[in-house]
């Protein structure tokens, strides 16, 4: 089983696909073990719960510096023999020595096609009010492994979506949540758990074709 521990930092929308999926037995081979978030009020601790999945709080106010919040938040994933970690609206920035230790196994979901709209300080509604004011005329999704930059590893899966005319950042988030988001992280959690999700030495993604295909 590929021992998943999923990240969150708010309402959990992505988390709650994920556990959808699981629930209606499409994701073979996965054991979500726990739900972390760094946010005591964060929703998607709820959500966990009520899957009957382990809910964490692991947050920085509660310790005196950085060091010994990262240090927590190792052990809580080490003590869960961690396989893969997924960041589902995590706005945690985990440490360069993490994200060393889990190369190629920690996932994180973007609401842009990368490399549009990406980077410091881009997330949430923010990538959404700049895809308007470009004046795009497609946004979408990404699901990438993450590396030491910001949004800058290894796309793993993307998906378009259709920007309207009449639409805010707010119907845009949905749609985008909707129509990508919830779709593509459960399928990239899907294929890693299938063992069909690879990283080249170009550092580029290769995944394999089901079996029969």
């Amino acid at each position: 089983m590929l021992k998943t521990v999923v990240m969150v930092s708010g309402g959990g929308t992505n988390l709650q696909a994920i556990l959808d999926r699981a629930a209606r037995g499409g994701l073979p081979g996965v054991e979500i073990t726990a739900v972390i978030s760094n946010n005591p009020g964060a929703y998607a601790l709820k959500r966990a719960e009520k899957a009957g999945v382990e809910a964490l709080c692991i947050s920085p106010k509660a310790y005196p510096d950085r060091g010994a919040f990262y240090a927590a938040l190792g052990q809580a994933l080490d003590e869960r023999h961690t396989d893969l970690i997924v960041l589902a609206g995590c706005l945690v920035v985990l440490p360069e020595e993490l994200v060393r230790r889990y190369r190629n196994r920690i996932i994180n979901i973007h609401p842009s096609l990368i490399p549009s709209f990406c980077g410091t300080g881009c997330y949430g509604l923010k990538v959404h009010e700049k895809a308007l004011e470009r004046g795009v005329k497609v946004t979408g999704a990404t699901v990438h492994f993450v590396d030491e930059g910001t949004d800058t590893g290894p796309i793993i899966l993307q998906k378009a979506v259709e920007v309207r005319q009449e639409d805010t950042p707010e119907t845009l988030q949905r749609r985008v949540m909707e129509e990508a988001e919830w779709e593509i992280l459960p399928e990239a959690l899907a294929l890693i758990a299938q063992g069909r999700v690879s990283v080249d030495e170009t550092g580029r993604v290769r995944i394999a074709p089901a079996d029969g295909e």
